[in-house]
C-alpha cells in the first residue's frame, strides 16, 4: 500500500479516472489484510473502499478477470466550492438525503431507540425534523407501539413535508433556541439529529432546556453529530470544516465529550455509537 497510495494519488491528479488490476478480494477470505497469498497480496474490498474515500474518488464497479484478478477503477469526485452546498429544506441538497438508506445509521439509530425505549403511547419530540424521513425508524423499531410525534423546524417547507409524510404527527415552525416552552409539555424521547452543530445553537443551553423542561422522569435523548460530509453524492467519512480537505476529528470529539459529560451530570447512562453520524444516547438508569 505504501507504493500503491502515492501512485494512485499521482494518477488521479493527472486524469479523472484510473483503472488498475489487483488480486480478487473474494479469493482471500480468511486471510489478514496485507497477507501474501498464492494470488498476490490480499486486500479486502473494504481496503479499496477506504482508499477511494481517502483519495477523494468513487470506487467503480469491479470487473472479474482470469487468473484470480479484478479490474478496479477510481473516478475522482467532481470539484465543488463547498461539499455541503445545496441549502436546507426538502428541496435543498440536504432534503435529497435519506439517511435511513445508510445501513450503519439505520442499525445504530434503532439500537439507540431501543435503549431509550419510550413506552406504548409515549410522546416523541423531534428537533430540526426537516422532511421527517428519520422518523420512519420509529415505526420500524416499534411496530406494535403507537407513539405520538411532535416535530419542530425553522423551515416552513420542511414542516409541510414532514406533515405530509407523517399525517398523524404534530409539526410546527419553531426555533429550538426558544426552548424550553411549557406549551409543548414533556416527552419520553427527544431526537436531535444533525442539529446541535448548527449555527447559533449553544449545545449546553439546549441540552439543559430539554432535560429540565421537556423530558419525563423516565425519558431519554438521542443526539446526532455528523461525522461525514456528502461529496459529489457520496458519503465521505470524517468531520470536516470549511477550507480543510481532511477531517479534524477533534471538532466532533469535543462536542460529543461535552454532551456526554453534561448528560452524566443529570444522572443519565450515556452511550456513544455510530460511524457517519455519531449518536449520543442518554437513558435513565
Amino acid at each position: 500500500m505504501s507504493v500503491i497510495l502515492p501512485a494512485l494519488r499521482a494518477a488521479l491528479e493527472a486524469a479523472p479516472t484510473v483503472h488498475f488490476t489487483a488480486p480478487d478480494p473474494d479469493l482471500g477470505l480468511g486471510h489478514y489484510a496485507g497477507e501474501v497469498t498464492p494470488a498476490g497480496r490480499h486486500r479486502a474490498w473494504g481496503t479499496w473502499v477506504d482508499l477511494a474515500d481517502l483519495l477523494g474518488a468513487h470506487l467503480l464497479t469491479p470487473v472479474s478477470l482470469p487468473g484470480g484478478r479484478v479490474r478496479l477503477g477510481l473516478r475522482r469526485w467532481a470539484q465543488a466550492p463547498d461539499p455541503d452546498a445545496g441549502g436546507y429544506g426538502p428541496e435543498g441538497g440536504w432534503g435529497r438525503v435519506d439517511k435511513l438508506e445508510d445501513p450503519v445509521f439505520l442499525f445504530t439509530l434503532q439500537e439507540a431507540l431501543r435503549r431509550v425505549a419510550p413506552p406504548p403511547g409515549g410522546r416523541v419530540l423531534a428537533l430540526g425534523v426537516n422532511a421527517g424521513r428519520e422518523l420512519d425508524a420509529l415505526a420500524l423499531t416499534f411496530p406494535d407501539r403507537a407513539l405520538h410525534v411532535t416535530g419542530l423546524d425553522l423551515d416552513p417547507d420542511a414542516v409541510a413535508a414532514a406533515r405530509a409524510r407523517h399525517p398523524g404527527g404534530h409539526f410546527d415552525v419553531r426555533d429550538v433556541r426558544a426552548l424550553p416552552d411549557e406549551t409543548l409539555g414533556r416527552f419520553d424521547l427527544v431526537l436531535a439529529l444533525s442539529l446541535l452543530q448548527s449555527p447559533g445553537i449553544r449545545q449546553d443551553v439546549l441540552i439543559s432546556a430539554l432535560v429540565r423542561g421537556h423530558l419525563t422522569v423516565g425519558g431519554g435523548l438521542i443526539l446526532g453529530f455528523p461525522n461525514a460530509r456528502y461529496r459529489d453524492g457520496t458519503l465521505s467519512y470524517g468531520a470536516r470544516t470549511r477550507n480543510y480537505r481532511r477531517p479534524d476529528l477533534s471538532l466532533i470529539t469535543a462536542d460529543v465529550t461535552d454532551a456526554r459529560r453534561r448528560l452524566h451530570k443529570h444522572g443519565f447512562r450515556v452511550f456513544v455509537t455510530g460511524k457517519y453520524e455519531l449518536l449520543v444516547t442518554a437513558s435513565r438508569a
